[in-house]
């Protein structure tokens, strides 16, 4: 009977410390709320930036002066792509001499301009990571709702990873911030958002980015403004263009589609001749998959082809009329993308960074579909300068972009070039070219590939012109710099 009793006292008595357990097991996890959960998630994507500039007086000044003053800079970036590519607001890195960018860890990197667009206030710099980077998970502005939680990430006042959560206040707002930028259909949040934030996330509490954030109203208490995410993909897609960085186009036009439940993207156009329509892809598919990297919108498809070799043969997974099919993508075969007008206008409000003076400005060329622009281009270079031009290959890019080259105004960073493989004997470029020489700017422009030579080389701009100052990297040298006749 008293082992029963002991047996039983035990027994109840186990299960009040159970009970005791598990109760304060259940408070303790509670606190992990998925606000907290959502930060923890996205805190290695998010990245501070720093900025350096040298004052206007000092800029201006005509002889160095040994107590030139410096002024500094902060923001925030979101990272896009795992090899080291970056968004953030173009004000944050606006005519900065230095940008220094560190991750959640810690690690501090040196960052470059890579593209910027003005209009729309947002840019993309790079910096070179030894590991793959953690990539911040997008979400869809398209069903944001009034009073929905959120939160920002940000170098508030340079306070790295400050986390501050809010509502959305509103959505659609217009706001002006002077003579020269304004903003159209901005989200407005109460989550505080401070100098240093811009660039930065505004996320749900899924951990998905809803917003950039880009302004706040002086002299108001939190009344901050972020750009929307599927607006501001639709410009990172347009920074992140393949065509415009590596000079190698795919025939694609292509339209986000987002709402509540999916995320897709629908080929719209197919330029014949492409390297898009060669491998077969039509009109009206949807593109699910790039060598293995899962397709939401044009971003998404862009960075999957961006930085490949010609030539490199990748796997892209499509939906056709419900169906799956494995298409072979061939980089760089084929004709230049077609263009639409609305497309091209976008395109001009994009710079490509890395020339000291006009960096690569270059407006999409809209052409038909039955003329090839590249051969033409390539063709105008070997008439006007005597130069026959190629793709660089990949060692040969890796050497150039990954060098720092001395110019007027500081280091220059270059995104590539076009190797000589042809000097033309008694033509403007003999005097001082090689074959084997690279060119990396032409008339204060990048010359990336043949959408650049386009432009540089069209007839109205040759006109104007006698002389263009060229660029060029020869192995074993710093970049020479010469001057290219074309007076008769």
């Amino acid at each position: 009977m008293s082992d029963m009793f002991n047996r039983g006292t035990l027994l109840a008595m186990m299960t009040i410390v159970g009970l005791l357990h598990s109760r304060t097991f259940a408070e303790s996890n509670s606190r992990e709320t998925p606000l907290v959960r959502a930060v923890q998630q996205s805190r290695k994507s998010v990245v501070n930036i720093h900025t350096e500039k040298k004052a206007a007086e000092d800029k201006e000044a005509r002889f160095f002066s040994p107590k030139s003053r410096k002024v500094t800079g902060m923001g925030t970036g979101v990272i896009v792509d795992e090899r080291g590519y970056i968004v953030t607001n173009y004000h944050v890195i606006q005519d900065v001499d230095v940008i220094t960018v560190s991750l959640d860890g810690g690690a501090t990197f040196d960052g470059r301009p890579v593209s910027y667009d003005r209009k729309h206030d947002l840019a993309i710099i790079r910096i070179d990571a030894k590991e793959p980077l953690s990539v911040m998970p997008m979400g869809t502005s398209s069903d944001l709702m009034l009073a929905e939680t959120v939160y920002a990430v940000g170098n508030a006042f340079g306070y790295e990873h400050t986390v501050t959560a809010g509502i959305i206040s509103a959505l659609h707002r217009d706001v002006e911030v002077d003579e020269t930028q304004s903003y159209e259909n901005l989200i407005q949040t109460d989550a505080s958002i401070n100098p240093g934030n811009s660039g930065g996330p505004l996320l749900n509490v899924n951990g998905e980015v809803i917003g950039i954030n880009v302004a706040i109203r002086s002299g108001a208490q939190r009344i901050g403004f972020a750009i929307p995410i599927d607006d501001a993909r639709k410009t990172i897609a347009r920074l992140l263009s393949v065509e415009r960085l590596d000079g190698i186009p795919h025939g694609l036009v292509t339209t986000d589609i987002k709402s509540a439940t999916e995320k897709k993207l629908v080929v719209e156009q197919v330029s014949m001749g492409s390297a898009a329509e060669l491998c077969g892809i039509r009109s009206g598919d949807i593109i699910r998959n790039v060598r293995g990297l899962t397709i939401y919108d044009s971003t998404d498809f862009e960075r999957s082809l961006l930085a490949l070799p010609r030539g490199k043969v990748v796997d892209v997974v499509l939906l056709r009329e419900g169906r799956e099919q494995t298409m072979q993508f061939t980089v760089g075969v084929g004709k230049q993308s077609v263009t639409t007008p609305a497309a091209a206008a976008r395109q001009n409000d994009v710079v490509v960074a890395g020339v000291e003076t006009k960096s690569a400005e270059v407006p999409t060329k809209i052409v038909s579909q039955s003329s090839d622009p590249d051969a033409q281009a390539l063709t105008r270079a070997w008439d006007l300068l005597g130069l026959r031009l190629e793709a660089l290959s990949d060692v040969d890019k890796q050497e150039v972009t990954s060098r720092s080259f001395a110019g007027v105004k500081g280091n220059v960073k270059y995104n590539g070039g076009l190797r000589i493989v042809e000097v033309k004997e008694g033509s403007v470029a003999s005097r001082f070219i090689r074959e084997g020489d690279i060119l990396l700017g032409l008339d204060g422009f990048e010359t990336l590939g043949a959408v650049n030579l386009s432009y540089i080389l069209k007839a109205d701009r040759i006109q104007k012109t006698t002389t263009m100052k060229c660029q060029i990297y020869r192995k074993g040298t710093t970049p020479l710099e010469g001057t290219l006749s074309l007076a008769p």
